[in-house]
C-alpha cells in the first residue's frame, strides 16, 4: 500500500506542478471555458426568453451547468494528452518500469484530473457569480452539482487514459478529444430537452450525458434533479472507462512500457 501511494503522489505533484507552473497549459485550460461560458451564458442570453423556456435560476446558471461538466470533461481530455506526452518523452516508460504495482500510475493521472479541474472550476464559479448568476440551490445542492462534475472529471480522464496507454503518442488526441466534444455537444445545450427538436432530440434523449447536465441544472436551481437516474449512469461510466483504462494499462505493459 505504501508503494502505491508513493507512486500515485509522485504521478500527481509532478503533473500538478507541471500544469499549474507551465502558463502554456494553465492559460488555455482556463480560458476554454470561460470563452464558452461567455458565450453562452452572454451572447446567447436571450435564448431564455423563447417562450417554454422557464429555467427558474435564468439562463446564466442554465449555461454555467454546461460548462461546469464541459471544463470537467476536457480537463480530463488534457491530462489524457499528458499522458500520451509522458510517453513520447520516455517518462512513462521509466516510471512504468519503477513501479511494482502500475494502476497507482493510474491513479496519480486521475487526482491530476482532479487538481486541475479544481482550479479551472474556482475561476469559472468566481466569473460566474460576480457576473450575477442566480444559485437556488442550497449548500447540499451546490456540493453535489460539483460532485457530479468531479465524477464526470474522471469518467473523462479515465477514457482518454485508455487511448493514450494504446497509443502512446500525442498524436491520439482527436481519437481522444473529438467523442468527448461531441457527447457534450449533442446533450442539450442552449434550451431544455423539450424545446429540441428533430433528430438532435432523439439523440439527447439517449446520450448519456443529457441526465447528469439536467441533474446540475436541477441542483443549482434548488429544482427537482432526477439523482436516481444520473448518478448510476455517472457510476457506470467511471466503472466503464476504468476496465477500458486498466486494459489500455496491460497493452502498455505488454508492448514494453
Amino acid at each position: 500500500m505504501r508503494a502505491f501511494l508513493d507512486v500515485t503522489g509522485a504521478v500527481w505533484w509532478r503533473s500538478s506542478h507541471n500544469f499549474l507552473t507551465n502558463p502554456q497549459f494553465l492559460v488555455p485550460s482556463i480560458m476554454f471555458p470561460l470563452f464558452f461560458f461567455v458565450a453562452f451564458a452572454g451572447g446567447l442570453s436571450s435564448v431564455g426568453d423563447v417562450p417554454g423556456f422557464d429555467f427558474p435560476s435564468g439562463y446564466t446558471a442554465f449555461q454555467f451547468c454546461f460548462v461546469l461538466l464541459q471544463a470537467s470533461a476536457f480537463g480530463g481530455v488534457f491530462t489524457g494528452f499528458g499522458i500520451a506526452a509522458d510517453f513520447e518523452s520516455g517518462f512513462a516508460r521509466r516510471l512504468m518500469l519503477g513501479a511494482s504495482r502500475r494502476s497507482a500510475i493510474l491513479a496519480g493521472y486521475v487526482l491530476t484530473a482532479l487538481t486541475r479541474a479544481a482550479v479551472v472550476l474556482s475561476v469559472v464559479t468566481l466569473v460566474a457569480v460576480l457576473s450575477g448568476m442566480q444559485v437556488d440551490g442550497g449548500p447540499l445542492d451546490v456540493f453535489g452539482m460539483f460532485a457530479l462534475a468531479a465524477i464526470v472529471s474522471v469518467a473523462a480522464t479515465l477514457f482518454a487514459a485508455g487511448v493514450a496507454l494504446r497509443a502512446r503518442t500525442i498524436q491520439a488526441g482527436p481519437a481522444m478529444q473529438m467523442p468527448v466534444f461531441l457527447v457534450l455537444f449533442l446533450a442539450p445545450v442552449y434550451v431544455p430537452l423539450d424545446l429540441l427538436s428533430g433528430w438532435v432530440q432523439a439523440v439527447a434523449r439517449v446520450n448519456p450525458v443529457t441526465p447528469l447536465l439536467e441533474a446540475a441544472r436541477g441542483l443549482v436551481s434548488g429544482g427537482r434533479a432526477d439523482l436516481a437516474l444520473a448518478d448510476p449512469i455517472a457510476v457506470g461510466l467511471v466503472a466503464l472507462f476504468a476496465l477500458w483504462a486498466l486494459r489500455g494499462l496491460r497493452r502498455a505493459e505488454a508492448a514494453g512500457g
